[in-house]
């Protein structure tokens, strides 16, 4: 496929070898402004914002990924297979399942469950473990702790329903010690994996599924610095 492709409009070259994934654009754009050296906007199809700039001397680029497994999908897997990403770092929101787990704390997924059918394309004798890469999650953990962050790391799940007419489901879950709950990182590990590339998960809390606690809109899309911080780290 010559590029640009159909969901991202940058050309050959435009985007660094890691990529950051909020899944609101306009937290790519904040991280961008915020962030990065000399920030320039290579993508805008569908506004899904995408940036590559510097941080601390290093090329990174930030882009949108939109919520759910399918829209991850698709841009994890046109930045790894055109664009020559080698590394994807999703960070996101999360809801969290565990006690011990609150709001702004942040989860470092080590492997991803999902009730999601993704991994049927691949025609695997059996169930696909989706999990991150080990080097990226090394040097998440070395980063969050000298960022002073109340982390947890393990496994969570990427869920193809939000609205779960299952009303046990979230239970069963957190029966079997999953952290928090989102929507792609699951797809990110499987679509990295089988491109042969590098992808880790890095969320903030931002609501309790058991307790009163969430973060507004405004707070999800510009507090969540100690997250964003840690990830630049990776590049």
């Amino acid at each position: 496929m010559s590029i640009p492709t159909p969901h991202i409009s940058a050309n050959k070259g435009d985007f660094a070898k890691t990529v950051l994934m909020p899944g609101d654009p306009l937290r790519a754009k904040y991280i961008a402004e915020n962030y990065l050296e000399s920030p320039r906007l290579v993508t805008s199809v569908r506004n899904m914002l995408g940036y590559t700039g510097t941080y601390k001397g290093k090329e990174i680029s930030i882009m949108g990924s939109g919520m759910g497994i399918p829209s991850i999908s698709i841009y994890s897997y046109e930045l790894f297979h055109f664009y020559d990403v080698d590394q994807i770092i999703r960070i996101g929101s999360a809801g969290a399942m565990q006690d011990d787990v609150n709001v702004m704390d942040i989860v470092i997924a080590m492997g991803a469950c999902t009730d999601s059918n993704y991994a049927s394309q691949y025609h695997l004798p059996g169930t696909f473990a989706p999990i991150a890469d080990f080097g990226l999650m090394e040097k998440a953990i070395a980063a969050a702790r000298a960022h002073g962050a109340k982390l947890h790391v393990g496994n969570i799940v990427s869920s193809d329903v939000f609205y779960s007419a299952d009303s046990t489901a979230s239970l069963k879950w957190k029966s079997m010690g999953a952290l928090a709950v989102e929507m792609e990182s699951a797809a990110l590990y499987m679509n990295a994996a089988a491109a042969g590339k590098k992808a880790l998960c890095i969320l903030t809390i931002s609501d309790h599924l058991y307790k009163d606690e969430i973060l507004s809109a405004e707070e999800r899309q510009t507090g969540f610095h100690q997250m964003m911080e840690i990830a630049l780290e990776l590049a």
